[in-house]
């Protein structure tokens, strides 16, 4: 009985061990997901990815990178798995889809007060158009952005809050932003919310690299654990929106 207490750290220490480390690749999307000063991966998105692969029996190991870059990284599997946007026509040949849907995130249209709601995409026809430096729209959106036809005059933020001060200071008519960012970065500047008009939802899946062998195994347990933690109650929306 003595030798078998004795194992049994040992014992533990081998199972954890053993769990199969997934690189979770991520682009900056605060506060839902980023970066803090250490370079260590932050935020709620962070959160739940690290219980769902804990209860689905895996380790996660996060690498932050520009969007580009991170979809370079699914197709040439140095980043096994992404908690992001599924439906991206570069990655379609090089990953597969999760099931569940870990959130909605809303993308918008958002104008000064001063200014009236606007039609879309009517309204934005030779209007100029606040994007941010980076980011990589949802198909439609990004032709609806590059139609001749509108002829929208694109003008591109280095961060949300750059971009909200080009608002402010009319460098341009509207910007196109994501909510939880853009709710952040209103407080840290101390701005009354703006107006908006909602254009799209994005559900956030898990994407995983075809060249992760078991990938379709890994996504079917991440399923099955969100699943699982869902049921007994536990809370897994992401705040902001």
């Amino acid at each position: 009985m003595l030798a078998a207490i004795l194992a049994a750290p040992c014992f533990a220490a081998t199972e954890a061990g053993s769990r199969q480390t997934l690189t979770v690749g991520y682009y900056e999307f605060p506060p839902a997901i980023y970066s803090d000063p250490q370079g260590q991966a932050q935020g709620p998105l962070v959160d739940v990815t690290r219980r769902l692969l804990s209860h689905a029996g895996y380790q996660a190991r996060f690498r932050g990178l520009p969007s580009a870059r991170l979809y370079a990284a699914l197709q040439n599997g140095s980043v096994d798995l992404w908690p992001g946007a599924p439906g991206k026509p570069e990655l379609l040949a090089y990953m597969l889809e999760g099931r569940e849907t870990l959130a909605h995130i809303s993308l918008n249209v958002y104008h000064r007060p001063d200014t009236p709601q606007p039609a879309i995409p009517a309204s934005l026809h030779k209007r100029g158009v606040i994007v941010i430096n980076g980011y990589n729209y949802w198909p439609v959106v990004n032709q609806m952005l590059l139609d001749p036809q509108l002829a929208i005059r694109l003008h591109r933020a280095s961060s949300h809050t750059s971009a909200l001060e080009m608002l402010q200071h009319r460098r341009a008519d509207y910007l196109l932003d994501y909510q939880i960012p853009v709710n952040q970065a209103q407080q840290q500047l101390g701005m009354e919310p703006l107006p908006y008009v909602n254009l799209h939802k994005v559900p956030i899946r898990f994407i995983a690299s075809r060249l992760l062998a078991n990938s379709q195994e890994v996504l079917n347990a991440l399923d099955r654990a969100y699943a699982d933690l869902r049921a007994a109650g536990e809370d897994m929306s992401l705040p902001g929106e």
